[in-house]
């Protein structure tokens, strides 16, 4: 890959550079494999943008560095708050006033996942410094591969609302207790207060960021309509600057564009045509930090003896995230039955693991390598079998709009009318 880019760069000059040209190829032929994926496989597009920037990252595509930095990093920030703003919106605090269960349900989740996959590593003899950041990557559900998949599949019903919620939940915790937690990464000593203020800094400078973009576009609603395009790109203008705003000051900007979306659904509860103005903008945006991920978790130094360490976090974590919901289940409104298709539709690691890995990576490169070594492949794996294993769980509980092989048929003879 390195020595084609280089003959091209010998003869071709384009005015926004040589990256420009390599990431526009590769964003085209990421959609069309997506589009194909789903129109000939039944399979959520996500997978094929995956693929593509799987094979791109193990050819050697240098459009993208470990750790993230620069207009990547960024990049990356601004998709994964347009997703969590979206399900942010979607998040009503009332439900969890009405059922308290979903609330336990969450927290019972994500606190077994982090704990099973810590001793599960102790035990594997890896060291603690590395043990407790790879536990918090593993936290995180990924919401935006299962808002895709869902959109994919057109799927609606409890099962699916309960499980962009818990997602989006854990990917709260996640980001909350990452971002604290690299500040912390090289301190060999800590006490409870040492503990407690990068939280409080996290939450404190995220919340202020998310107060200051919910009031803006509680008031753009006053005098604009929900409908128009112009609303939607005063939100993707915002929420740019908020990202930026956000990480300069300390704070996450997934989590601010969250707790926003949270906070303005508070006070504009009527349903959100938002998501349907967004249009081409937030799916280029999603597609290019799906491609974006898969590209740098695929230069990892894939090696033999990690490969165990990988698989048993992977198994470890899909076994407590199904365990988890299944025990926080008792009163909280859902079957047994659906508790499972809950778990496993849960199972999506993305953009928010490659994040918190990439924060303990810039924190700590002596102990990022350790890190980087079982996070990446295990976000690579997951991103993709994510995606399947959240598609069949959809299609399995009856919540798509059309059985699966029946909407692959149709496919086949007349065409995917949303395309890539």
């Amino acid at each position: 890959m390195n020595e084609i880019l280089t003959f091209w760069a010998q003869w071709l000059r384009p005015s926004a550079g040589l990256p420009t040209v390599q990431w526009s190829l590769l964003l085209a032929v990421a959609a069309l494999t997506g589009y194909l994926f789903q129109r000939h496989v039944g399979l959520p597009k996500v997978v094929g943008y995956s693929l593509v920037g799987t094979v791109a990252g193990l050819a050697g595509f240098s459009g993208a560095v470990w750790p993230l930095q620069g207009i990547g990093l960024f990049l990356l920030e601004l998709g994964m708050a347009i997703v969590l703003f979206e399900c942010g919106g979607r998040t009503p605090l009332r439900w969890f006033r009405h059922n308290p269960m979903v609330l336990v349900q969450s927290i019972a989740e994500s606190a077994l996942t982090y704990f099973a996959v810590y001793w599960v590593l102790l035990w594997l003899d890896v060291p603690e410094r590395a043990a407790i950041p790879l536990a918090l990557v593993a936290l995180a559900a990924s919401p935006a591969v299962l808002t895709r998949v869902v959109a994919d599949t057109q799927a609606a019903g409890p099962v699916t609302e309960r499980a962009i919620v818990l997602a989006t939940l854990s990917t709260l915790y996640a980001l909350t207790l990452g971002s604290a937690h690299s500040e912390l990464i090289n301190r060999s000593s800590v006490t409870l207060v040492d503990r407690l203020s990068p939280v409080l800094v996290v939450l404190g400078v995220s919340i202020l960021v998310a107060a200051v973009l919910a009031l803006v576009l509680r008031s753009a609603l006053r005098i604009m309509s929900p409908t128009s395009e112009n609303t939607s790109m005063l939100l993707l203008a915002l929420v740019a600057a908020a990202t930026t705003v956000a990480a300069h000051m300390g704070g996450s900007a997934p989590l601010a564009a969250l707790l926003a979306g949270m906070l303005i659904k508070q006070m504009h509860p009527r349903p959100w045509a938002w998501p349907r103005q967004l249009g081409s903008a937030s799916s280029m945006l999603t597609m290019l930090m799906f491609v974006l991920v898969s590209t740098v978790a695929a230069q990892a130094d894939w090696n033999a003896p990690v490969v165990g360490v990988v698989l048993a976090l992977i198994l470890v974590r899909l076994l407590a995230k199904a365990v988890g919901v299944g025990l926080g289940n008792v009163g909280s409104g859902a079957s047994w039955r659906q508790a499972l298709w809950v778990g496993m539709a849960m199972t999506p690691m993305s953009a928010i693991a490659l994040l918190i890995a990439s924060q303990f990576a810039m924190a700590s490169p002596s102990t990022g390598h350790l890190i980087a070594g079982v996070a990446l492949p295990a976000i690579l794996l997951m991103e993709v079998l994510g995606a399947i294993l959240a598609t069949v769980a959809i299609y399995r509980t009856g919540e798509s709009s059309k059985p699966w092989w029946a909407a692959l048929a149709r496919n086949r003879q007349g065409g995917d009318s949303n395309g890539a």
